[in-house]
């Protein structure tokens, strides 16, 4: 599912190590890397290994399930990208694909009593106008 909201701050242009990653969410599709050389899977984007340093790295497309590691609700913000969001939750998302991203988890009622920690999610792309990026969201899976 896409949704789309007010834009939100995109990420500045040449961007050596997560172009890559940004032009896949215009296709909705979240990408990860992994090392060819330790196997280790690395994000957020990188030219190297986080694990060897190996610069020998391909890119793999997550299926974009996974659990919610943690959550914080951020109940106020000044920046006027995020303030028709009024209250919205900040989430650590392990993938089952063995990473963690930083995301939100929308299309829940409450969001301080409807995300619990070990909660199952999927992927949910919001959209960022004509040209622009899609952002990976986490709703209830």
């Amino acid at each position: 599912m896409t949704t789309q909201r007010t834009l939100r701050p995109q990420p500045r242009f040449p961007e050596q190590d997560s172009h890559h990653f940004w032009e896949a969410t215009k296709q909705h599709k979240l990408v990860y890397q992994t090392c060819n050389s330790c196997h280790g899977v690395v994000f957020y984007p990188r030219t190297h290994c986080t694990h060897c340093g190996s610069l020998n790295l391909s890119l793999h497309e997550s299926k974009g399930r996974g659990a919610v590691y943690t959550v914080s609700v951020i109940m106020q913000s000044r920046h006027p990208s995020f303030k028709d969001l009024g209250a919205y939750p900040v989430a650590y998302i392990d993938l089952d694909e063995g990473f963690r991203i930083m995301s939100t988890v929308v299309g829940v009622k409450d969001s301080v009593k409807d995300i619990k920690c070990g909660m199952k999610v999927k992927v949910r792309w919001e959209d960022q106008g004509q040209g622009g990026v899609s952002l990976p969201l986490f709703e209830p899976a």
